[in-house]
């Protein structure tokens, strides 16, 4: 325990880097204050009491939703993440249930088929803006959930939505200028009305979150690629990360069966990486000594982070996932048709508007092209994977057959 303890495991008071509750920038409308909830608790109650959290359930994360009930979905992958998020932010004196709010939100706008349905979308959008799967968790949760009597969305504090828009890194250089591709308008327009500081990182929790994203998945993406056949352990050595585990699971356990050598490998997977990013971002915070949340932002590099060893096996790991997993020929079989689903729903639904629920079509008929091509993006986002097959059946005589 005395390790574990050096680590940061054990529970400490918030360090003032931290983003303090009680000092948040509050919500777009104003809102009385709970007298047993702290503003971040809030939103993340909000956030998993929403429509958006529940749909999740049947959205893809690698595999398509129906394959198998043991394959992960964007819900399971969520509630992964936060996990973890929680793990490192505790370690690290952060306020926890801001990393967890962060953490369960940052998928609200992904697509039916996961990446594969963005892409698409993106595709069918590309006259009117565009798609971005941030962009479209930001309208979420502003704009498209409607649960409150006094405004849309779920007016969350600054601090969650800064962490959903920006946990990834600051999206503008100081003048304004994009770092990378250009800022989605949704997240421009909502920024100018809200200041999201677009050209600073977000605070040390928005921070945990991103890294505990890339630890889950790097971990789960393997455990399910084990589950369905398309990747083997003997594969796995050809990664230095998992076969240095694996070589250690196999050196302890010698007769240990597969799945369970799959198991050990992944939670000790999990584990490395979570107190290497533990032990990084408490050098980096010692050497910045910020004196505030702000000061994190204020940085200029990440605070929470992988050290350069991790990173570098971090990103060969991921390049093992594309070639082997991500781009396997029954993936991107899969992938194809799933392409085609969403396309054609676009179309179906941009030529006849009726073809759309009537909540969803009111007040389209003389509405600007761009408006209601963005209305039909926003429907299709919103819908499950199953949701989406249906739907294409309804309209279409042949859909295609997924996995």
């Amino acid at each position: 325990m005395g390790e574990l303890a050096d680590l940061g495991f054990g529970y400490r008071p918030r360090a003032r880097y931290a983003c303090d509750p009680a000092a948040s920038r509050g919500r777009f409308y104003a809102e009385g204050e709970s007298r047993t909830r702290t503003p971040f608790q809030r939103d993340r109650d909000r956030i998993i009491h929403s429509t958006a959290f529940r749909r999740l359930k049947h959205k893809t994360q690698v595999f398509i939703a129906h394959e198998g009930d043991h394959y992960r979905t964007r819900l399971t992958h969520s509630i992964e993440v936060a996990q973890i998020a929680r793990a490192l932010a505790r370690a690290l004196r952060g306020d926890e249930d801001l990393a967890e709010a962060v953490a369960l939100v940052h998928d609200f706008g992904h697509t039916p088929f996961g990446h594969t349905g963005e892409d698409a979308l993106a595709e069918r959008m590309a006259a009117w803006g565009g798609f971005d799967h941030n962009a479209q968790s930001l309208r979420v949760v502003t704009r498209l959930e409607r649960r409150y009597a006094e405004f849309d969305g779920l007016n969350l504090t600054w601090e969650t939505l800064e962490g959903l828009v920006k946990h990834n890194g600051p999206l503008t250089r100081p003048d304004g200028t994009p770092c990378a591709a250009p800022v989605p308008r949704a997240i421009l327009d909502y920024s100018a009305l809200h200041d999201l500081e677009l050209d600073r990182h977000a605070g040390l929790e928005a921070q945990c979150a991103a890294i505990a994203d890339d630890i889950a998945y790097n971990a789960h993406d393997i455990d399910d690629g084990l589950r369905s056949g398309l990747l083997t352990l003997d594969m796995l050595e050809a990664a230095e990360l998992p076969a240095a585990i694996l070589a250690e699971v196999r050196g302890l356990y010698p007769r240990l069966d597969p799945v369970r050598t799959g198991h050990e490998l992944m939670r000790r997977q999990i584990t490395v990486m979570v107190e290497d990013v533990i032990a990084t971002a408490q050098e980096n915070l010692a050497a910045l000594a910020p004196a505030d949340a702000d000061a994190v932002r204020a940085a200029g590099r990440p605070v929470v982070a992988f050290s350069p060893r991790m990173a570098e096996l971090e990103k060969e790991l991921k390049r093992f996932l594309y070639a082997n997993l991500y781009r396997h020929p029954q993936v991107m079989a899969v992938r194809a048709e799933a392409e085609r689903i969403v396309r054609e729903l676009f179309d179906a639904y941009r030529a006849d508007l009726r073809q759309m629920p009537e909540g969803w079509r009111d007040g389209l008929d003389r509405a600007p092209e761009a408006v209601r091509a963005r209305h039909v993006a926003d429907f299709l986002a919103g819908m499950t994977d199953t949701y989406a097959v249906k739907e294409h059946r309804r309209l279409f005589d042949r859909t295609p057959q997924l996995g």
